[in-house]
């Protein structure tokens, strides 16, 4: 597609602006070091917003996506605001180069919801920064004062890792996808579990 749109009106597609169009944005477990780079570097725009989400958060969230140490990017408290930002990064460099985007609606998985917020007017910039922050620094706490985990099962259709569960004494957390089935509980049974899984 050429950098106007203008792709669009080859035969068999409709233009942007008269199709439904969504948005959807991720949660936690998508962020890596690196993350937001090529924004950064092409629009000074997203640089101002990496600056201000710095100020706003109190530490260098810019430094943290782009050259870590990946486990502090991994930490809930750093990993859902630095997604939230790379996240609206993205948008907003589409609808740059596409103006003409009008998406109908806008969904997130997880944290992702609150850039799903943001990208439909609901909730300004620095304010689900600051809730993210807080949300993150609540499931960082958990994290740190419980004996237990979460892991993801690929490969296996949810009704296979639901039986595991029951097995192994953990539980399905999140249906991701049909072979994408989050697990919790304690990390000796996770243990079990994904062993199981592998054998599965």
């Amino acid at each position: 597609m050429g950098g106007d749109g203008s792709g669009m009106e080859r035969e068999g597609m409709t233009p942007l602006e008269d199709s439904a169009v969504g948005l959807l944005f991720p949660g936690q477990g998508t962020q890596e070091v690196g993350m937001g780079h090529s924004f950064r570097e092409a629009d000074t725009g997203v640089r101002e917003m990496f600056q201000k989400a710095d100020e706003v958060l109190g530490y260098e969230l810019s430094r943290i996506c782009l050259e870590g140490p990946v486990e502090e990017l991994m930490r809930a408290d750093r990993a859902q605001p630095a997604i939230f930002v790379v996240s609206v990064a993205a948008l907003n460099a589409l609808r740059r180069r596409i103006p003409q985007l009008k998406p109908a609606c806008a969904a997130g998985l997880s944290s992702g919801e609150w850039a799903a917020l943001h990208a439909a007017g609901a909730v300004g910039f620095e304010d689900a920064l600051r809730i993210l922050q807080a949300r993150g620094r609540f499931m960082q706490e958990a994290c740190e004062t419980s004996s237990g985990g979460m892991t993801s099962i690929i490969g296996l259709p949810a009704g296979g890792v639901v039986q595991i569960c029951r097995e192994t004494g953990v539980q399905a957390a999140n249906f991701n996808a049909p072979l994408q089935t989050v697990i919790s509980g304690p990390l000796d049974k996770l243990t079990a579990a994904e062993e199981a899984a592998r054998q599965a």
